[in-house]
Formats: C-alpha cells, structure tokens, sequence
C-alpha cells in the first residue's frame, strides 16, 4: 500500500480530529486541510494541539491549513493527499464525496453520507463509482466495535442459545433499540461547541437521520451478518413520528458561543425557545421482523451517565439485551433472558458452553446467574471506549486500502439499507 496522506475536508464535527487522536505507521505526519474560516476550524485545529501536546504517549501531526470559502475546488486542485476524510455538513456531504471519487481519492466520511432520500440514488452513485475506479468509500460506524454488540451479534447468531429471531409484531417488535445522545458534554476532555448550523435540522438531519445510522446498522448487522440485503425487498417502513428537545437561549449560547439564534433556525424558535426537532422513532420490518426504534437528543446526562445504546433481540429461546441504566451503573451490559423457565436449563447450558468457546477471542470472559436470566460478565480490557473506535474503524479502512477489492460487497447493500431507513423514517414522521 502505498503511503496514506489524509485530507481532512472542512472538519464540522468533532469526529474528524477523532480519526487522529493516535499515529498510524503508513499515514504521513503531514496533513492538509481545507476549510472555510469559522469555529468548527478553530475547534479542529485545537483538538489536534491538544493530542500533540498531551503528555502520554503525544501525536506528531503537522497541519498544512487552507482556510477560503473554496476550499473545495482548492483541494480537489492540489490533491495533496489520497485520503480525504469528511465530517460534519451533512447535507451536501454527498456531492463531496461524489467529487472526490471522480479525483481518484479514496473517502472515509463520518455519518450521515446522506439525510434525504431523494440523495440515494447520488449514494449508490458513489458507492458504484468507488468499485468503478478501485477506490473505498468507507463511512465511520464506530459502534460495532462496542464489545456488548460484538457479543450480542455472536450470541443471536448462536441457535442453541437464541433459537430462531422471532417477527414479533407491532406491539411486541422482534427487535427494540434506543440510542440516548446529549447535545452537551465533554469529547477528549473538552467541552464540545457545537456550531450553530447543528440545530438546524435541514443541514444536519434529524436524530434518525444522523446518529440513527449507527442503530439502524446495528440491526441488520446483527440480525443478519455478511449478508446482502436489498432494501427494497427487504424492508416495509410502517410508521414514524418526530418531537423537539426544547433548547433556551441561554443553553444554546453555552453550546454554540452564539449571542442569539441564527435566521437558518428561524422557524423552529418559540418565543425564547428554540424546538430543536431531534427526536425520532421509527418502526419498519426487516425480511419479515418488526423493529422499533427511539432515536433520542437530550440535552445533557445525567451525573456519572453518558450516551446511551439499548437493544433487545427476541428469539424463540432467548431474548439477548443490552442494557445500560442505572442498575448497570450506566454503561452497557450484555444479558441473556430465557423464553420462560421450561427453556432456562437448555439456554443456560448451552450459553456457558458458547462462551467456553470464545475464550480464544475473549479470555476471562463469563456468565454469572441471577433472578432467571444471565449476565455476561466481560472483562475490563475489552472495554476500550466510543472514542477508541475511531482508531479501530480506521484501521479497518486502511486494510481495505491494501486491497480495494476486498472490500464486501454486502458493505454497499448494508449502506443503502441503512440509509433508506434513515431518511425514509424522517420523512414519513413528518
């Protein structure tokens, strides 16, 4: 492979400089980057200090800024690198994605690549001509390095302890998720700013259409792993709906360092209120199976809480649940609930010896009893954090870069399932 030199293409969320919170031998230290002048720069530029100048184990980037209101045709005229890496602009992140593959980079752009379904068709585009050219196009889904969704993925495709998925029904979906984010709250130990254009759901997407990816990914990852799915057979959206997190002046001037609300926000303000309409649920089949979802925006966590991801997967002999409440102390758990005491002595022989078996990959990992069901008990190391993710979704993009071809074919229907869903459950909301 030859030597990786990133691009890093006006960085407007926090994400881009997450890609650099460690050194990768076969990245060149010497980055560029192409923004126009404003706070998301500043705050780029100043994450990157900060990981240059800690004290354990420090990065060595140098940055080579562009800052002009074309940084686009500037970077697409000076091609100093071949990795371009987006974050953050949501909307028009497709068509500068689609243009950096016809400049013969490859792209790793954090979600959303798109918040509108009328965008698939530039989506499947993309992924096409990225095939087309021998290039990747690699979006960030950092949560499927998350240990407790590993091991829920393992054990739902495990039939001694799951069974077969059960379809469920509307009232009673084979599958429930609900992803927690905070629009307040620390990355790296610096507050986030977020900019103003953040609120404005039209650039940004709602929660569906924007973290929602990661969750919808997380089903069909789980449920039916490596495999191609078409989402126009596969997938029956059957009803959405949309709410605000109300956000005050006051708080919005914290997060955003804005005296006031923007004109792009003008519609959603309420007298001193802006109505932030962030939150989603969807509810749509996938190959027959009922799933529900709660995409939601808070505006900040509770103490000693964080982000929060909870999922439940029913099958004829085990429901396997992530949990992550207080009982839980706030962080993610992995349970296994049997389908009724008949089936406990079957499930829980057969959990025990699944999980004997993945000590190779998992070792100390273990099963402790209680009140009928089963938790997983998982080691501290294998709990390496959201943030650590990034480093190991990068890692994985650059193994693709070794060998273009590599890259799964599944990846492209998982990526315009997921999108469908996302953008078709905001706009069926409405």
């Amino acid at each position: 492979m030859e030597q990786v030199k990133l691009v890093i293409l006006d960085p407007g969320h926090f994400h881009a400089a997450l890609i650099q919170k460690e050194m990768y031998p076969w990245v060149s230290k010497r980055v560029a980057v192409y923004a126009p002048v404003g706070p998301e720069l500043a705050d780029y530029l100043n994450r990157i200090t900060l990981f240059n100048t800690r004290a354990e184990n420090p990065t060595k980037w140098e940055l080579e800024a562009h800052a002009s209101p074309d940084f686009l045709a500037r970077m697409l005229k000076d091609r100093a690198g071949n990795v371009v890496v987006m974050s953050g602009r949501n909307r028009g992140k497709i068509d500068r994605i689609l243009a950096s593959l016809e400049a013969g980079m490859h792209v790793l752009a954090d979600k959303p690549w798109i918040i509108a379904s009328a965008d698939l068709g530039k989506l499947e585009a993309a992924l096409e001509m990225a095939e087309r050219k021998g290039l990747v196009g690699y979006d960030i889904m950092t949560e499927r390095y998350e240990v407790t969704s590993i091991l829920q993925r393992i054990l739902v495709n495990e039939p001694s302890v799951f069974g077969r998925p059960e379809p469920g029904t509307a009232e009673a979906p084979g599958v429930t998720a609900r992803s927690i984010h905070h629009i307040m709250k620390l990355v790296a130990g610096v507050p986030i700013r977020r900019p103003a254009a953040f609120f404005d759901v039209a650039e940004y997407g709602e929660g569906l259409a924007d973290v929602g990816t990661h969750v919808v990914d997380l089903v069909q990852w789980t449920l039916f792993p490596d495999q191609l799915l078409d989402y126009r057979k596969d997938i029956r959206m059957l009803g959405a709906r949309r709410w605000p997190t109300p956000v005050s002046q006051e708080g919005f001037q914290r997060v955003t360092g804005a005296d006031g609300f923007p004109a792009s926000v003008a519609g959603q303000v309420n007298g001193s209120r802006l109505d932030y309409y962030c939150n989603n649920q969807v509810h749509y089949t996938l190959r027959g199976i009922h799933v529900k979802m709660d995409i939601l925006w808070n505006w900040e966590a509770p103490e000693g809480a964080g982000d929060v991801y909870e999922a439940a997967f029913r099958g004829s002999k085990a429901r396997i649940e992530i949990r992550q409440g207080p009982a839980e102390k706030h962080r993610p758990e992995l349970y296994v609930v049997p389908s009724g005491p008949a089936l406990r002595a079957e499930v829980l022989a057969a959990l025990k010896k699944k999980v004997q078996a993945l000590q190779t990959d998992y070792p100390g990992l273990g099963v402790r009893e209680a009140a009928g069901e089963a938790l997983i008990v998982i080691p501290e190391r294998f709990r390496v954090g959201h943030e650590a993710h990034f480093a190991q979704v990068t890692n994985r993009f650059f193994d693709y870069l070794k060998a273009p071809r590599s890259l799964p074919a599944w990846e492209k229907a998982y990526m315009l399932a997921k999108y469908y869903v996302s953008t078709r459950g905001v706009e069926i909301s409405h």
